[in-house]
């Protein structure tokens, strides 16, 4: 059973890793890096302070650093010297040789689970458990998603790598947003305004990027 999981995980990689062109190499590189999302990630904190004090904005940032902080922890430190999977990109790997990477990128050298699904996730379903704003939640599940796909495209994790990752993010998510409740009583979350912005700004960096690699491909 195992080892059908293993060939299909596989297979899976193969398939959706051998779409590829020069303009999704330089889109998926750099949907995929984390430094061209501070615009979004400062959206979120201008969201915040909009709605809330500063104890709450603080008591928001401490949870969503938690969050991140834990489902990446898992994955890094716990999981996976536990399991020891090599990435499908790691020069190791039997079917390193075909699976197409981009800028000789292969990541570190085990990929399972994947702490940027992780990651992703766990902010993505941070906000979608606090907020709970249907086009909010709709926007960011579909960013996280893509931003695992970018993953699957670069040839640095396995489909299951993700989908573990993402299952982790959720847990640490829906956890770190029960203590918050619990902890900020008294603040109406269900009723944050100003929330479209932090779509606007994502959207407009996604554009930007795809702009970017029409003109460089």
């Amino acid at each position: 059973m195992i080892q059908l999981l293993v060939n299909t995980d596989q297979n899976l990689l193969l398939y959706l890793n051998g779409f590829h062109n020069a303009f999704g190499d330089y889109f998926m590189s750099t949907f995929t890096g984390k430094w061209i999302w501070v615009p979004m990630y400062a959206s979120i904190l201008y969201v915040l302070l909009k709605n809330f004090n500063w104890k709450i904005t603080l008591c928001c940032l401490t949870a969503i650093a938690l969050t991140i902080l834990f489902a990446d922890q898992v994955c890094a430190s716990l999981i996976r010297p536990a399991v020891e999977r090599l990435r499908p990109s790691n020069p190791a790997n039997p079917i390193s040789d075909l699976v197409h990477i981009v800028n000789n990128y292969r990541g570190g050298r085990y990929g399972f689970p994947s702490c940027h699904a992780s990651n992703s996730f766990g902010l993505a379903f941070f906000l979608v458990f606090l907020f709970r704003k249907r086009w909010l939640s709709l926007f960011i599940l579909l960013w996280a998603t893509l931003n695992c796909y970018t993953r699957i495209y670069l040839g640095v994790h396995y489909p299951g790598d993700l989908i573990v990752g993402a299952i982790i993010g959720c847990c640490g998510a829906a956890f770190m947003c029960y203590l918050l409740k619990k902890t900020a009583r008294g603040a109406s979350f269900g009723k944050v305004k100003h929330t479209e912005i932090t779509i606007y700004v994502g959207l407009l960096t996604t554009i930007g990027i795809l702009v970017y690699a029409s003109i460089m491909a």
